[in-house]
């Protein structure tokens, strides 16, 4: 099992590092995204690798070298000669290779040389598909990743998300024993929202004050450092101040005319930050499920951040809202897509007379509908919309999920299962 090393000997397994080594496996080259301090440099070292005597590198016991672009000789050397930095024998991991796209290519021409399995793990804090400086895809050379921060799970050192694939696997008629026999520990949601899912704010430190001053100290760093390498951006404050109005528009449609008049933004400048804020993994676009039968849908997508304590951070709120909640079922749910061999979509459903579910995961052919409510008594009619959703997608809708925070787990009808969002992520 892939593993990572947080602080204080504290062994906390990641739930993509299975689906990691299976790509290794098979793969010349893995590529690693994610938003900075997920940790992703963590995850690429515990291969196993010891220091080693050159310039920066580390190599492990079969061999594979460690390089980080974080350090300004590699950095300059992939600028001077990127194929003498890739030309060495053996497997090599390159930490940060967003910093110089154009080693992509000569990653590319030694794979092309000599492929064979394993050969590049690659980590970026962006996507790489995404940057307009990247024109090397390592299209049928390189499998994609993404760390997202840490799942409640993999923050108590379980190493999963939550109980997704299992209610996947099984009927739905076996939903409710396994809801009720999931382990899952009870706490309250609003404190895990504070603390989010980076691994630092998330597993050492212990006061809000504490973590505002990490969050401080990671929001300048991507101003100044992280976004400046994606894009040359002169208004930092006029950033800043877009960051924050969307931090406060979390789990609404996104509008991208309105956020920019917010924040006295041109549309097609607020719709270039936000697409930025995407490329860095710092905000996720939920799309609409558009499958029309009967009702005309909202296309728009939902906007929700990567990590809720940066979120809160951002807009300045120490209340979390029930939108928080949802953003937590969502990490969740993402953590679970990307482990996965079967690829998942996670979607949004909304009728323009205004029925709507949360989220709707779509995976061979079936739909699973998911409801999020912060309420600790579950009503019939909170499960309104989800029967709306399943009448009108008959046969390819799956029982629904009403997600809550109370401790009750029950058929609140014959297709529509309330639990506590504990017992499930």
């Amino acid at each position: 099992m892939i593993i990572i090393n947080i602080m204080n000997n504290r062994i906390l397994p990641r739930a993509i590092g299975h689906r990691l080594q299976d790509m290794i496996r098979v793969m010349p080259a893995v590529v690693v995204s994610g938003a900075r301090q997920t940790g992703k440099s963590t995850l690429a070292r515990s291969f196993g690798q010891v220091e080693a005597s050159s310039g920066g590198a580390t190599s492990d016991h079969g061999g594979r070298r460690y390089l980080s672009l974080d350090d300004l000789d590699v950095l300059d050397l992939a600028r001077r000669d990127p194929g003498a930095l890739v030309r060495r024998a053996g497997p090599i991991t390159i930490d940060e290779v967003q910093r110089e796209p154009e080693l992509l290519r000569a990653v590319k021409r030694e794979i092309d040389r000599h492929r064979r399995p394993g050969r590049f793990l690659l980590t970026g804090s962006a996507n790489l598909l995404l940057m307009s400086r990247v024109s090397e895809s390592l299209a049928g050379r390189a499998s994609y990743l993404t760390l997202w921060p840490m799942t409640r799970r993999e923050q108590t050192g379980l190493g999963r998300c939550g109980v997704w694939e299992r209610l996947f696997e099984a009927s739905d008629g076996e939903w409710l024993d396994i809801v009720s026999e999931s382990g899952g520990k009870q706490e309250d949601w609003r404190a895990l929202a504070l603390r989010g899912g980076f691994p630092v704010p998330a597993v050492h430190l212990d006061t809000t004050q504490d973590r505002a001053i990490w969050f401080d100290g990671y929001v300048q760093t991507y101003l100044e450092r992280d976004l400046q390498a994606l894009s040359s951006i002169a208004g930092l404050p006029d950033f800043r101040r877009l960051m924050r109005a969307a931090s406060l528009g979390l789990g609404r449609l996104v509008n991208q005319s309105r956020l920019g008049r917010d924040v006295g933004l041109k549309q097609p400048t607020a719709h270039r930050y936000l697409n930025l804020l995407e490329t860095s993994y710092l905000l996720v676009r939920v799309p609409a499920y558009s499958v029309n039968r009967t009702k005309r849908l909202v296309k728009s997508p939902k906007l929700y951040w990567g990590d809720t304590g940066l979120a809160m951070h951002l807009a300045q709120e120490d209340e979390p809202r029930g939108a928080h909640l949802e953003n937590l079922v969502l990490q969740d749910l993402l953590v679970w897509r990307d482990s996965r061999s079967v690829r998942a979509e996670v979607l949004h459903w909304r009728a323009i007379t205004g029925e709507e579910v949360d989220f709707v995961i779509e995976s061979e052919g079936r739909l699973l509908p998911i409801e999020v409510k912060a309420t600790k008594r579950p009503r019939l009619a909170d499960a309104a919309h989800l029967r709306t959703f399943r009448a009108e997608y008959g046969r390819a809708a799956r029982s629904s999920l009403l997600l809550h925070g109370g401790e009750s787990v029950e058929w609140l009808t014959p297709e529509v299962l309330a639990a506590p969002w504990w017992k499930v992520i």
